[in-house]
């Protein structure tokens, strides 16, 4: 386990914390987020950009009726 925590620290994933002999670690966003954008967010993007097309198709097409 601390192998693996050494890896996250390192790899700024995680940040530490020391209350006296106390060490917790906590999860850090940022790179999290980073990863995010880089590798989920470019297929989000296609996605709600096709439920916005949808709507607005649907919205066009209760215009006519």
């Amino acid at each position: 386990m601390t192998k693996h925590l050494l890896l996250l620290e390192e790899a700024n994933l995680v940040t530490v914390v020391w209350h006296g002999r106390e060490k917790l670690h906590y999860l850090n966003p940022v790179p999290i987020g980073e990863i995010y954008e880089r590798w989920i967010g470019k297929f989000d993007r296609h996605r709600i950009e096709a439920l916005h097309n949808l709507k607005q198709a649907l919205e066009e097409d209760s215009k006519h009726e």
